[in-house]
């Protein structure tokens, strides 16, 4: 079990390179080695996600010492399995799509090498037993990851991806700089130890010392997963990254990497800041800010994959709600765990089904532009099919498996509501607070519901302004992909109803394998999913959705360009001066900051020299040597004024008629000058290393002579 552990996470690794080297040669091979390598890995996880379900594989620890010093530590749970095996599906599904997708793409080799190397770096995260492994793989992962943003090469790709990067290093840095924190604080970085923390230091302490260092460590790592997850207001990647990704890349980097950084959060919040209501109140304002920046965002978007970037920052809100009250609600903490993490689990599949009708649709039109692709989805039932799935998932309608997390999520903060009313809960928001985040919350899913009603209606129902588009778009019906990328999509579309319409056999099971992870080991009692009280607020949510459609987008987001024209366009009405890193990181990174180090650095620079001269002209002023000579060395000037002296002597004697005036000072100094240079020359030189070898050789051997011949020692 070990072993396959280990295999999970580096059999793709390793058959990246082979990919590579197969792609040099034969590409169809490559493709399909790319297919049989990640249907292996979800092979695999799908028989560690089954002994999991037989209790075979509790207590795993999972050890390779000495690498980067500390090693690298795996473990396997319920969750680990879980979330594990449907990031090794939804790589099946996305490198099954890929064929198709990418047949008239560049650089399609470099692309399957990161697709692998980085499914082996996201599989060793959700493994990892420790901060220290979950960072080097959460750093590989970004690296590799970077390159599907760039993979087009083009400005707009380019500059996202420079934007992408810079939120991963500077989040992992940060992050880093938690880890030590931590370590010198509690002395491990294991998770299981890291609950002692908690009673240890005396979280709840205010006046502690450690308990200081442990929250400044804490909001550290959150910093650094929170980037990741693009919770805001480090969300800035998504909405530029997406929509230049290739789209089965951006199925992944929606659906399964922000869930690596999720993972992080969950970690400090079941296992650091196990029922701290502080953390869970801060987390709680992070989500409801994500939550609802997401979904404005979403809804102004013209762009289709933008749109869906936006909507995953917009449903990473929703997540961190639920986390924010497993911390604030203690030991009753039930429903908030389980509809988070199934939240996760959600959102993943969604967004693979998703991003990939996008790509359908990308790569035959080769636009994403609202107005452009308007029409493209008619008389096409499959896409028809997969998108709906996907948009009634996350619009939160009953029946789909969205409904019952966000309705998991919902009650959780209903209960904490009534806590506070009963005063057997206490914390920074009162019940009337929290009943305003209630209703932000109701709010935020009717913003999901109309923008996904936007995406559906505009493709699905309306035509193409452009009859001649939309002739071209009819005459592509069942033409527009392929078998294999038809099972892959349709598949993942299919999964969605089937978890909603049966959430007390699949949900309840997926909450009941995986709470165990955040520390909740009370049996789940059964919810009444589809009771009125659940489903008078999923109702909420769609009436909002409906009204917001239609007053907003269909009165204020769409106009005519003229009076003749007889159909209105999607116009983006959402202002560039309100893009928080064109306003804020651009210039606070790339001007302000290097700017105010770069004075500070120069006055520095400046007033130690300032010193030094200071100093020279005062306290240690420099004074001539009394016998300093202005050239050549005490003997060539001793050998000169002999030589000058014998000059005067000739001068009064035979030399009179003709004296001689030589400056031998001078002459001697150029020829000690000369002779120190040319002596450097020769000593630093490989023939005078060679020659003084010979010499030492020769009188080797002579000694060696000699004491054999003559007997001498």
């Amino acid at each position: 079990m070990n072993t396959l552990i280990c295999t999970v996470v580096f059999l793709p690794m390793i058959s990246a390179i082979l990919c590579y080297l197969l792609g040099r040669f034969q590409k169809e091979v490559r493709s399909y080695f790319a297919d049989i390598v990640t249907g292996i890995t979800f092979g695999l996880f799908l028989y560690l996600f089954m002994q999991t379900l037989t209790g075979g594989v509790s207590g795993i620890l999972v050890e390779i010492p000495y690498i980067c010093g500390m090693g690298l530590h795996f473990t396997l749970d319920g969750f680990r399995a879980m979330y594990g095996m449907i990031a090794a599906f939804m790589w099946f599904m996305s490198t099954l799509f890929s064929k198709e997708y990418f047949a008239h793409y560049r650089n399609r080799n470099r692309y399957y090498l990161f697709l692998l190397l980085t499914l082996g770096a996201t599989e060793g995260v959700f493994l990892s037993a420790d901060f220290y492994t979950t960072f080097i793989f959460f750093e590989i992962m970004s690296f590799t990851s970077y390159v599907w943003v760039a993979h087009d090469e083009k400005k707009e790709s380019l500059r996202a991806a420079a934007t992408y990067l810079a939120v991963a290093v500077i989040g992992g840095l940060v992050m880093l700089m938690g880890i030590f924190l931590l370590y010198d604080v509690t002395g491990t970085l294991f998770f299981d130890e890291l609950i002692d923390a908690y009673t240890t230091y005396g979280l709840l302490s205010a006046a502690s010392t450690d308990c200081t260092q442990l929250w400044i460590a804490g909001i550290c790592m959150l910093f650094g997963f929170g980037a990741k997850a693009g919770a805001f207001p480090l969300h800035i990647w998504l909405p530029k990254a997406h929509p230049v990704a290739p789209a089965p890349a951006s199925a992944l980097l929606s659906g399964i990497l922000t869930k690596a950084g999720m993972y992080g959060i969950l970690i400090l919040t079941a296992y650091l800041f196990l029922g701290n209501t502080a953390w869970g109140s801060f987390i709680l304002i992070i989500g409801v800010c994500t939550m609802v920046v997401g979904a404005v965002l979403a809804l102004f978007s013209v762009d289709l994959k933008r749109t869906l970037a936006c909507s995953s920052v917009s449903q990473i809100g929703f997540i961190l709600v639920g986390v924010g009250m497993s911390g604030l609600l203690g030991e009753d903490n039930l429903l908030a765990v389980r509809g988070s993490m199934l939240h996760m689990v959600n959102h993943s599949l969604i967004k693979l089904a998703l991003f990939m009708a996008a790509g359908a649709i990308f790569m035959n039109v080769h636009k994403l532009n609202l107005n452009d692709i308007r029409g493209f989805g008619r008389k096409k039932p499959l896409l028809n099919y997969i998108f709906l799935m996907g948009a009634l998932g996350i619009g939160g309608v009953p029946l789909w498996n969205g409904y019952v997390s966000k309705t998991l999520i919902h009650e959780s903060i209903v209960e904490y509501i009534e806590l506070l009313r009963e005063g057997q809960a206490f914390g920074i928001f009162d019940a009337g607070l929290m009943k305003g985040i209630e209703w932000i919350f109701l709010f935020s899913g009717g913003l999901t519901v109309a923008y996904m009603t936007k995406l559906y209606i505009c493709i699905f129902i309306e035509k193409n302004a452009d009859e001649s588009v939309q002739a071209k778009y009819d005459a592509l019906k069942g033409k527009y992909m392929n078998k294999v990328s038809a099972f892959a999509l349709g598949l993942s579309a299919t999964l969605l109803p089937i978890m909603g319409f049966f959430p007390g056999i699949v949900m309840d099971g997926l909450a009941d394998l995986g709470q165990g992870f955040m520390q909740v080991e009370e049996a789940g009692h059964k919810v009444a999913y589809f009771s009125f009280t659940n489903l008078k607020g999923a109702a909420i949510s769609l009436i909002i959705g409906a009204l917001v459609y239609i007053v907003i987008v269909r009165l204020w987001l769409m106009k005519k360009e003229n009076a003749e024209a007889s159909a209105k366009m999607y116009v983006n009405r959402w202002y560039r001066y309100l893009d928080l890193e064109d306003i804020i990181y651009r210039p606070l990174l790339l001007k302000i900051l290097p700017a105010v180090f770069g004075f500070l650095c120069r006055v520095l620079d400046s007033l130690v020299d300032t010193v030094v001269v200071l100093l020279r002209k005062t306290i240690y002023k420099d004074s001539k040597l009394p016998q300093e000579l202005a050239e050549g060395t005490p003997l060539s000037h001793m050998c000169a004024c002999v030589a000058e002296w014998f000059q005067m002597l000739g001068n009064k004697t035979f030399n009179r008629k003709h004296p001689k005036n030589v400056d031998y000072d001078h002459k001697f100094a150029m020829f000690h000058e000369e002779w120190a240079e040319n002596n450097a020359v020769i000593t630093r030189s490989m023939s005078f290393g060679l020659l003084l070898f010979c010499v030492g050789l020769i009188f080797t051997v002579a000694y060696l002579f000699l004491r054999d011949v003559f007997g001498l020692w």
